[in-house]
């Protein structure tokens, strides 16, 4: 079995990455908001200095940017190679930069999801 996590750097993907994975056999998916250090540095990640009653001005003055995080986890080596694929036929080339990334990990054991994957 293996954990792939994508960080997605452009969210108005999501669907279409979504779309595609299931193509690729995902059965599952779990999404997350989330930022990075980068994006923290230039002001542009989670905010915590919104009041508690703020304005609708306060809030279209400053547009968080999030990432998202999409993982899964596969029976085997084969759908891997598929997902990736699949992966960059939607986001290009993960190599290059604001595109995000993946990581594959061979997982030794799952607890809870048996009974859900094919």
């Amino acid at each position: 079995m293996f954990l792939i996590l994508l960080v997605l750097d452009n969210p108005e993907l999501v669907e279409d990455l979504l779309d595609a994975w299931e193509e690729a056999g995902v059965t599952g998916a779990t999404i997350l908001h989330s930022t990075g250090l980068g994006r923290l540095r230039k002001g542009d990640g989670l905010r915590d200095d919104v009041p508690l009653m703020p304005s609708l001005e306060s809030l279209l003055d400053h547009v968080e940017s999030f990432s998202r995080t999409i993982f899964t986890v596969v029976n085997d080596e084969a759908k891997v190679d598929g997902i990736v694929r699949a992966t960059q036929s939607i986001t290009g080339d993960l190599s290059l930069p604001n595109s995000g990334f993946m990581i594959v990990v061979p997982v030794a054991r799952v607890y809870g999801l048996q009974n859900r994957m094919p």
